[in-house]
């Protein structure tokens, strides 16, 4: 069992949930499914722990593999083996009032086994079993656990089922069932019961999915203790298809997935197929050489059987649930069940039967559905080793793969090609391609994929073997962007080499487009001058040349240089000129970064709503064009912020986990776990905010060019949690990399919020004086970062005593929709009214701030605005226990924990004097002689101290 849980919080959930209603006497039942290896014990194990955590007794017993043959009652016998090393035999006994007789068929401690001669002993069993559980409950809550019930024999399932169907006689049971899901063949005799008993209302079932890719990162990750590379985690995905028990066996002890099964995983893989006839067993290994999933009309055609006999032979595959049926053909329930079928033909074998594949669909490409011929001949051609074949088959799919936008495939394909160059005389002539070409199609094809360390090393081979200027300077362009995305130091020089290998004279297409493509990449980094200068005469060239694609891409990028002017404006004039080009011609890099210059721009404005709009379009568009990896990562920030802006927590979180799942660049990788840092830390998640924040600090991907994007909403986050430790004074100081006016277009965009969590966390003016000086510096361009501004000035108003103004603050989140930054506005001012004696409109302002936490589930927000309005007396002078008012216990708790009059008063925003009078009455109405007597009559009454 592993020791680690990953990717079960929804599961969980549940459980807690039955859990909770279990606690409040409403007796529960979940069953829980899932196929081999993928969690079932190790989530039962973290939620007993759980369980037993709240005052619950946990009892598990496990049935046995022998089950229907052998022992009857083995996790009945199992728990109650327990339960007598726990409280002895006379304990169980006293539960039972002495009838242990009757438990002596589960264990042979308590005797003979009692018979009345009337043959009902297994009802009394039953009842006996009941009456346990029903007296263990009175004196907490039970969790009973039965796992494996797979292997259950005939008196487990009448037992259980029974105890199910009882629920009601026994308030605080909880029963757990586990079992496989891929044992349950048509005719196994657990299959009923399940859904009998999920038909009780008491009754929940669910079944355990595969890991999702991001979450097989986050397996390996926490396996190994570091952060494996995206590659290696698709191969693990790809290869165990998240199943997490296969992850943990395919790793090997540095981490690099095993070349070959390992025995004890082939065999788990294997027994439920060597249970299957010969002639099934046979007729799967055929199978298993055409992919994981398989045609029935062209496993017809290679297997040669008529369909009466692929009829008898697939029947048992498909009800033992090795195969299942998959529209017009039939799919592994694992593909790892195929591979250790394949492994285990002889080479022979295995050579002779994708020949036979290869020439079955070379002879008729409609045995396979539309579009898969190709990719198809190119698998079987190639595990056949026919050389020629597969070099040209290869090469066909590639090109398939191109025309659908299956950039990943069409670079796996075009690789292959290249493997077999050298092996198949006169390639060339084969394919009707050179070999340099096909070098510059596959780094085209990795760098649309966003598989930038292959593109790399593809653009250092083609550059080896390209003498012409103009091709070399796409190529090192090429490889610069990939290099920046991929966080290589060196990615300018790349970029600064295309420039120089065109001559300015005559103009031509490749210098518009190098000077574009390095204007768009240097622009947010250190060379925005230059990027300004080279998008101009990119535009001068290409209105020469008339090339729209080089004129959208630098007509982008100025507008992203004018984006103060953009934040101010209802009119993207620079950008809806690209638009319409990159429209025009069907540009589609330039109109999927249009949607992200776009949404960035409104979301910059305060125009959330239109943001997220924007941007979905745009990830869409991404998906439909096989670029969502790359732009379509970036466009998920944009959409991501903006829901966090709009309060769409949940919204968010999912657009993030979706983006993470697509492997995306590194600087985007940051962006979208920053971000999901920031809902974490907001709902109060402490431990997974700082876990997100850490995973940016060593992603280190602002390190390629130090872009604000990337660096300050991490260090904003870093400083965010070091407040919530109690570290102000640290926070401060990581905070002061702030104070450098860095002079690029985006530096207030990004420095606002960073300057207002600086100004939360000083603890006088002066501490913050740097910081207001940079404030003092810093521009405000648009709604949004006149409101930042403004609730900067109101922080550092209130550190000087000054009036902050939070009106003007109040109203402007209210204007641009932000609850979460209102809410923290409204608990600002409230403070603020609670020093001036403005109680109830501080109530009023901690009871809208409250509703909003609540709906954001912003649960430090929330506690804050909750502590605050006690302290302030929002809720009024209710009557209270023993006459005292809701606000004089608020003073008897601070009066126990020894704090003088003085204290009391600026704790609870009143003066001294009124403090004096509370204390008085409470003296009175507790009739105790001093402070120290009522606090202790408290105490003894359990008079609201807690």
């Amino acid at each position: 069992m592993s020791p680690v849980l990953v990717g079960r919080g929804a599961e969980l959930g549940e459980l807690d949930a039955a859990f909770a209603e279990v606690r409040a006497g409403h007796a529960r039942a979940v069953l829980v499914g899932g196929e081999a290896g993928i969690g079932k014990t190790r989530l039962m194990r973290e939620f007993g722990r759980r369980a037993g955590d709240h005052g619950a007794q946990v009892l598990t017993g496990g049935c046995l593999e022998l089950g229907v043959d052998g022992l009857p009652f083995a996790p009945f016998t199992a728990i109650l083996r327990r339960l007598v090393r726990e409280i002895g035999a006379d304990g169980v006994a006293e539960l039972v009032g002495g009838r242990t007789a009757g438990l002596a068929r589960l264990l042979p401690e308590f005797g003979e086994p009692a018979d009345d001669g009337t043959g009902q002993f297994q009802a009394r069993l039953f009842e006996l079993v009941l009456t346990l559980l029903d007296r263990l409950a009175a004196r907490g809550p039970v969790v009973l656990v039965i796992e494996d019930a797979h292997w259950a024999d005939r008196s487990s399932r009448d037992l259980l089922a029974f105890l199910v169907r009882n629920l009601g006689a026994v308030a605080a049971l909880m029963i757990v069932v586990t079992y496989r899901s891929d044992e349950l063949h048509r005719s196994h005799p657990l299959r009923p019961m399940l859904a009998e008993l999920d038909r009780i209302d008491r009754v929940a079932r669910h079944e355990l999915g595969r890991l999702s890719r991001r979450e097989v990162g986050e397996l390996m990750t926490r396996l190994r203790g570091d952060e494996p590379p995206g590659e290696r985690v698709e191969a693990f995905f790809a290869r165990s298809e998240g199943n997490p028990l296969f992850v943990e066996a395919l790793m090997e002890a540095d981490g690099q997935i095993a070349c070959e099964l390992p025995e004890s995983l082939r065999d788990l893989l294997l027994a439920g197929v060597q249970r299957l006839p010969d002639e099934t067993q046979e007729l799967l290994r055929i199978a298993s050489a055409g992919g994981a999933r398989i045609e029935h009309r062209l496993l017809a055609a290679v297997s040669g059987l008529g369909e009466v006999g692929m009829t008898r032979d697939l029947r048992p595959a498909v009800a033992g649930n090795v195969l299942v049926v998959d529209g017009d053909g039939y799919a592994f329930r694992h593909a790892l069940i195929r591979e250790a079928l394949h492994d285990d033909l002889l080479p022979g074998e295995r050579t002779r039967l994708h020949t036979r594949y290869a020439e079955a669909l070379e002879g008729d490409t409609s045995l396979v559905p539309p579009g898969r011929a190709a990719a198809e001949l190119a698998y079987h051609w190639h595990a056949a080793h026919n050389v020629e074949w597969a070099l040209i088959s290869a090469w066909r799919a590639a090109k398939e793969a191109d025309r659908a936008a299956a950039y990943a495939e069409d670079l796996r394909m075009l690789e292959r090609v290249l493997e077999l160059w050298e092996r198949v005389p006169d390639a060339a002539a084969k394919i009707g391609e050179p070999y340099d070409k096909v070098l510059e199609y596959a780094v085209i094809a990795a760098d649309l994929a966003g598989d930038s360390e292959r593109g790399i090393r593809l653009a250092t081979a083609a550059l080896r073997e390209i003498d012409d200027p103009h091709r070399r300077a796409f190529i090192l362009e090429a490889r610069g962007q990939m290099k920046h995305r991929a966080g290589h130091r060196e990615w300018l020089a790349d970029l600064r080499a295309a420039i120089a290998l065109i001559p300015v004279e005559p103009p031509t297409v490749a210098r518009a487009r190098a000077l574009a493509g390095f204007a768009q990449y240097v622009f947010m980094g250190t060379a925005n001058d230059e990027a300004r200068a080279a998008s101009e005469e990119a535009l001068v060239v290409a209105a020469e040349v008339g090339d729209p694609l080089a004129e959208a891409s630098a007509l982008q990028t100025l507008a992203c240089m004018e984006d103060r002017t953009a934040y101010d404006t209802q009119d993207f004039q620079l950008l809806d000129r690209a638009e319409r080009l990159a429209v025009e011609h069907d540009l589609e890099e330039q109109r999927l970064r249009s949607a992200i210059n776009r949404s960035h721009f409104l979301e910059g404005a305060g125009r959330h709503a239109e943001a997220v709009e924007t941007a979905r379009r745009g990830m869409d568009l991404a998906r439909e064009w096989g670029r969502f990896r790359t732009q379509g990562s970036f466009l998920a920030i944009n959409y991501a912020e903006s829901l966090y802006s709009l309060g769409r927590w949940d919204e968010a979180l999912a657009g993030i986990e979706l983006a993470l799942e697509s492997d995306p660049p590194r600087p985007h990788r940051s962006s979208l776990l920053g971000l999901s840092g920031d809902v974490l830390f907001a709902r109060g998640d402490l431990e997974g905010a700082a876990q997100r924040a850490a995973l940016c600090r060593q992603n280190r991907a602002w390190e390629i060019d130090r872009r604000l994007q990337e660096y300050l909403p991490m260090l904003r986050l870093e400083a965010e949690l070091l407040v919530a430790e109690g570290k102000s004074a640290e926070a401060l100081a990581h905070l002061s990399e702030l104070l450098d006016y860095t002079g690029r277009p985006d530096d207030a965009r990004y420095a606002w919020p960073g300057l207002i969590v600086a100004a939360r966390a000083a603890d006088s003016a002066d501490a913050l004086a740097p910081f207001v000086e940079r404030a003092a510096a810093t521009a405000a361009h648009g709604a949004l970062q006149r409101v930042q501004h403004d609730t900067f000035f109101a922080e550092v108003a209130r550190l000087r005593g000054e009036d902050p103004g939070w009106e003007q603050v109040i109203d402007g989140w209210r204007r641009l929709d932000q609850p979460y930054s209102l809410a923290r506005a409204l608990v600002s001012a409230a403070q603020a009214d609670a020093a001036h004696g403005e109680r109830e409109r501080a109530a009023a302002r901690l009871d809208e701030a409250v509703g909003l936490a609540t709906g954001l589930g912003a649960t430090a927000l929330h506690a804050a605005a909750k502590d605050l309005a006690g302290r302030v007396g929002a809720g009024g002078a209710r009557a209270s226990s023993h006459g005292l008012t809701a606000r004089e216990l608020e003073v008897l708790r601070h009066l126990s924990l020894g704090h003088s009059n003085r204290d009391i008063a600026e704790r609870l925003f009143i003066s001294a004097k009124t403090a004096s009078v509370h204390v008085s009455n409470i003296l009175a109405k507790l009739d105790a002689a001093n402070r120290t007597e009522a606090a202790a009559t408290a105490r003894r009454l359990g008079i609201g101290l807690d």
